[in-house]
Order: C-alpha cells, then structure tokens, then sequence
C-alpha cells in the first residue's frame, strides 16, 4: 500500500495554488456576488487541459482518471475555489460521453467541451421526483427513429451558460416495463433546441454556477442518444458516483482553505496577556479536531476516486466520502468563524461566505439522510428503511 502521490499527481493537486495566484477567492467571490460565471478561470483550465482530465488524449482530453480529477478540485478547493460546473460538466457529463458515447458524439462534443469552446451540464433531478429517480416522468416518445422529449427538469447547475445538457429520461412510462429501473435512457439535448425553455430558481446560496428550471418539448434524433435505449438506469447510477466523490473533493478542501485561515489568525490574535488565542485549547483542540476530520474525510475520498478508476463498485466509498467529507466541512468552517470571533462575521475576513456552500453540499446532490439509508442497506445489509 502506496500512500505517496506520483509527481504528475502532486502537481496537478498543487495546480490550484498556481492558479489561485491569479484567480484567487476574492476573484470568486465577485463572480458569485454578481451572479457571473467565471469565465476567465475557466478558459484558462481549459487551456491548461483540466476541463478535458477524464478524457481521452483522442477526443482533446488528458487521458486520466478520477483520482487526478478529486486532486484537481480538492488543490482548487483547497485555495477556496470551488466549481459547481466541473462536477456536473467535465467529470459527469465529458467523462460519460467518452466512456459510453458513440465514435461520432465524442468526435463531435469532446475536443470543443474540453478546449473550453462549448460547456455542458447535467439534467437528472425532477420536481416531484426529487432523490427518488425510479419517479422521473420526463419522457422521450418513439416517433419512428426519432424521439419528442416531454418534461421538466429542476436545479440544474450552469443550464444558462452551457451549450449542452445530458438528459435522463424515460423511453418507457412505468406502465410499460417490467422492472422499475427498465426504460430510461440517457440524451445530449442542444440548451438553444426549439421547443426548450428555461427558468431561473433564486436561491440564497452565494455562487457563480446559477440554478435553473428546463422545459422540454423537444425532437431528438438517433444520435443524441448516448449508451444503450430502455437500458441506461445502470449506467447512470454508476455515473453519479463522481458526483459524490468530487463534492467530497470541493468540501474536504472548503474545509482545509476554512482552517487555514482560522490558524493563520488565532497564531497572530492577542487579547489576554500579550499571548496568541491560538495557545488556547478551547481553539486548539477544535482546529485539530476538525484538520482531523478533514483528513480523514480526504482519505476515504480518494479511495473513492481510486476504487472507481479501477472499474470496482465505488458506490460505497463514494457515498461515505461525500457524507464524510460534508461533515466535517461544516465543522472545520464552523470552528474558524468560532475561532474569528465577531470577524468571522465580516465581509473583511470572508470567512462566513464559506458556510452556505459547504451547508448545500449537507444536502445536494444527495441528501444526507439517502447516504446513511444506502449505507445501512447496500453496504450493512439491514432492512430497506423507506
């Protein structure tokens, strides 16, 4: 068992301290107070190869795997930028479509997604529907060899600024199959298709990925298909996995960036007697509880990332890392506004703008409490709770 990084790998885990000299915190946080995609931050992963990590050298990509995307974005994270957009377009959608797109879709997307010239993103979650895809009614109705795509699709990261959205839809209505996981099929939907609307979702959380609402009545044809028709329930369930790695990748390093801050303040804070409140246990003790919690989280991530680049079932490392990682994000940024006392409050230290992103990813993309029920049933072997 090898714990040490190759020097590829460290760099590219260090690639967030190089491009933060530039494109820093305060640079995100402007971006996400005006609500503004970070467009020059991304043109310029793209241009260093990032966007395309999990694509093949072929199609534009750098032709590696999990593991260098969770080193990527934890190195960013770590430098308090994090990217919505990455989980749910270079990771998901670019790294679904080369695995499972025909020859002619990954000619077609993959080299402009990953130079930066088209983006993607992803479209599973429905209003009524919720964490429970079994329900998803958006419906995709054979007409002849082609398809009306019927629907609506809810939350849906950076649906304004992508070009393309990965859409999962029924072929089959419930009535029709079997098995209820039989009939879903997965699409590559034009965001400016004739028949697609859009609609803004206000949200309280400070970001420059924005949420929207999609409306479908739209015609696809054959080649918007990606993977096999009525059989892509599977195929997708293994494809949300790098969803819930790499949130734990963005908080593991939230979390770290938080800490950081909290140490380099306490170590120069004096209140009492001319000594550092950092000698204080009552703020020691916390700060290395959560590092602690931190690394651990960190820890089981990459394993996340590891079991999935070896074509092993990740579900379970990957659902623990994300419930881990989440956790203890909350705490170590908690812990530094504790440790900031009424600064931790201010606009000055920022240290509160990292509390509503790392109390989303409590919840999204999957819920806390779903985790702990995959856990309990798919990893202990207990009764189905719900």
């Amino acid at each position: 068992m090898d714990f040490d990084l190759t020097h590829e790998q460290r760099q590219i885990l260090d690639y967030g301290n190089t491009v933060a000299k530039k494109f820093d915190r305060r640079y995100w946080m402007e971006c996400a107070e005006k609500r503004v995609f970070l467009e020059a931050l991304y043109q310029k992963i793209a241009e260093d190869g990032f966007v395309g990590t999990m694509v093949p050298e072929e199609f534009g990509g750098a032709g590696q795997g999990m593991t260098e995307m969770h080193l990527f974005l934890e190195g960013l994270s770590n430098n308090g930028i994090p990217l919505l957009n990455l989980v749910v377009g270079a990771a998901m959608s670019l790294g679904f479509i080369a695995k499972y797109g025909t020859t002619a879709q990954k000619s077609r997307y993959l080299p402009d997604a990953c130079s930066g010239k088209t983006r993607f993103c992803f479209a599973i979650t429905e209003p009524d529907a919720g964490t429970n895809t079994i329900r998803t009614t958006t419906l995709a109705t054979r007409r002849g060899n082609r398809f009306a795509l019927n629907g609506q699709k809810t939350f849906i990261t950076d649906a304004d600024g992508a070009d393309y959205v990965l859409v999962v839809a029924r072929t089959k209505p419930h009535t029709d199959v079997g098995k209820k996981t039989e009939g879903f099929t997965l699409f590559i939907v034009d965001l400016k298709a004739k028949g697609l609307q859009k609609q803004y979702i206000p949200v309280s959380i400070t970001a420059p990925e924005t949420q929207w609402q999609l409306f479908f009545d739209v015609d696809l044809g054959p080649e918007d298909v990606v993977g096999e028709i009525d059989r892509g329930f599977s195929i997708l369930f293994k494809s949300l996995n790098p969803e819930r790695i790499l949130v734990g990748s963005i908080c593991c390093g939230l979390g770290r960036y938080a800490l950081n801050r909290a140490v380099e303040y306490v170590r120069e804070r004096k209140v009492f007697n001319n000594t550092p409140i950092g000698a204080y246990q009552g703020l020691q003790h916390p700060l290395a509880s959560s590092q602690t919690d931190i690394e651990m989280a960190s820890l089981m991530t990459l394993k996340a990332a590891w079991a999935f680049d070896q074509g092993r079932e990740a579900g379970e490392f990957a659902n623990m890392a994300k419930l881990a990682a989440a956790d203890a994000a909350i705490k170590a940024v908690d812990t530094a506004i504790q440790c900031h006392g009424g600064n931790g409050f201010t606009k000055e230290y920022g240290i509160f703008d990292i509390f509503p992103m790392v109390r989303l990813l409590k919840t999204a993309p999957l819920n806390r409490e779903m985790i702990l029920n995959y856990i309990g049933e798919h990893v202990m072997g207990l009764p189905r709770s719900y």
